[in-house]
């Protein structure tokens, strides 16, 4: 089959076009043809081992470091060492060609979503690992996946536009279950164009929440056109625009030089919650601030486990929408990725394997 292998830390020369064998089942797993794969920040930075502890600026600025990405990251990961070479692709539209004899074969011949975090402990553990960072993903024609990480979905979506779910809006909806939104809460989403943002304004609407979004002057008539009550342009005086406290819910996948701002905004007994830091992983936290307004900080890798059934139940009944800003033949990812630093569009890529 046709993958793209990820063959180390580094530029986008890593990223190598060839055949490499098909995925052989072994016991409860199933074969999956990649109908349409998504593009996310996480196969980037896993990339350019930004997960390093030794790393502490933001992704766009590891990606134009051609030295600092070349280093090679032991830490560089997620959780567990990269399993370079490797198959990244976090996000899978596809449809199951082969079960295990042991696998549930009504799935044979299903179009199917995969749940991208897997819980390999079961939901009373933390320990989570995931497709794409950990082991092979879905930037090929086919990956292998156990089968109880799959599951049906009965949508007339197209494929690119399934495809452009699970991470985004998996990672939306878990810090959004994490956090208890309702339709009492201000939720303010930074990153709002993003896809996490953009799942996050829908996902938060969808519970009643009135939304303020931080997103670029160039995309807030996109923003408001997605349900954002009050958009505020990045880089302004946050406080200003919105008022100390005055917000319920921080939903941040920025973090960087606007953190302190953030928990100024937040409402005595507020909650930041977070699941990543394109802007920067190093932040200026005063614990008065977190320990005398009695906030709530709230981390998100570990996906709970009402979140996938969740989403595939929103899709079902159309709640929410997805955002294709484009697609890309799989082979030009090196296309996909570089467009996608440059932070102009509005939602999410997805890249289509030839068939």
């Amino acid at each position: 089959m046709k993958a793209i292998v990820t063959t180390g830390n580094g530029g986008f020369d890593k990223l190598v076009y060839k055949d490499v064998p098909t995925p052989t089942v072994g016991s409860g797993e199933v074969l999956v043809q990649v109908l349409a794969a998504g593009v996310n920040n996480t196969e980037i930075n896993t990339r350019l081992g930004w997960y390093s502890d030794s790393i502490t600026v933001s992704t766009n600025s590891v990606a134009d470091d051609g030295e600092l990405a070349e280093i090679q990251k032991a830490d560089g990961g997620w959780d567990l060492a990269t399993p370079f070479p490797f198959i990244q692709g976090t996000d899978c539209c596809g449809k199951v060609v082969e079960v295990a004899e042991d696998a549930n074969k009504h799935l044979l011949g299903k179009r199917i979503l995969i749940r991208p975090c897997m819980r390999p402990d079961g939901f009373g553990s933390m320990r989570n690992i995931w497709m794409g960072s950990d082991f092979d993903g879905a930037f090929a024609q086919f990956v292998k996946v156990p089968a109880s990480e799959v599951f049906l979905i009965n949508s007339n979506w197209s494929d690119v536009e399934l495809g452009s779910i699970p991470c985004s809006y998996g990672s939306a909806e878990n810090m959004l279950f994490r956090a208890s939104v309702s339709a009492n809460d201000h939720v303010l989403i930074t990153g709002a164009s993003g896809g996490v943002g953009s799942a996050a304004v829908q996902l938060a609407k969808l519970r009643g929440a009135r939304v303020s979004a931080i997103v670029g002057a160039s995309k807030a008539e996109q923003a408001k056109k997605i349900g954002v009550d009050k958009v505020v342009e990045r880089g302004t005086d946050y406080v200003s625009a919105l008022g100390g406290e005055s917000v319920d819910v921080v939903v941040d996948n920025v973090g960087g030089r606007d953190f302190a701002s953030m928990l100024q905004l937040l409402r005595r007994g507020g909650r930041y919650v977070s699941s990543g830091a394109i802007g920067g992983p190093i932040v200026n936290l005063d614990l008065r601030t977190f320990y005398l307004k009695d906030l709530n900080l709230v981390g998100c890798t570990a996906w709970d486990e009402p979140v996938f059934r969740n989403l595939v139940s929103y899709i079902e009944k159309n709640q929410i929408k997805p955002l294709v800003a484009k697609t890309f033949d799989l082979r030009d990812i090196v296309k996909a990725q570089s467009e996608f630093l440059e932070k102009k569009h509005f939602g999410k890529f997805v890249l289509v394997p030839e068939h």
